[in-house]
């Protein structure tokens, strides 16, 4: 085979950001889907998380506690408590537990937001982290 091939396919193949979904995962994204009446969207997702909402007087984001870099670590607001990264290509436990992420998506979402988030919401937030 000519060589320019092998290596301009090799050089694709790296350029491709690698897939980060799980059982866990793949299972939560169906069910989000099937419960939503729009396409899921990274897009979507990433923009929510850095959207500031006023919740209980004051201003919150995801980013708030953990941060734009997702690759690194967060500290909670209010209990100063280390937040590991999000970034699954640096923290390979995230999202392999599907209970593990109703719990977080239901405690941050009524922390953050003051309310649940939708499965929409979820789906996109799932989706962008996924691809961070």
């Amino acid at each position: 085979m000519n060589k320019s091939i092998v290596f301009a396919s090799l050089i694709c193949c790296l350029l491709v950001p690698p897939s980060f979904a799980s059982p866990a995962t793949d299972a939560l994204l169906k069910k989000y889907q099937q419960a939503s009446a729009q396409n899921i969207s990274a897009q979507a997702g990433g923009l929510a998380w850095s959207k500031k909402v006023s919740n209980k007087g004051t201003q919150r984001a995801c980013t708030s506690c953990h941060g734009t870099d997702l690759s690194k670590s967060g500290k909670h607001q209010r209990t100063k408590k280390v937040i590991k990264p999000m970034s699954v290509a640096v923290n390979s436990e995230r999202y392999t537990d599907e209970k593990k992420i109703e719990k977080w998506f239901k405690r941050n979402c009524k922390w953050t937001w003051g309310r649940e988030c939708t499965p929409q919401e979820k789906a996109d937030f799932l989706t962008y982290l996924l691809s961070e």
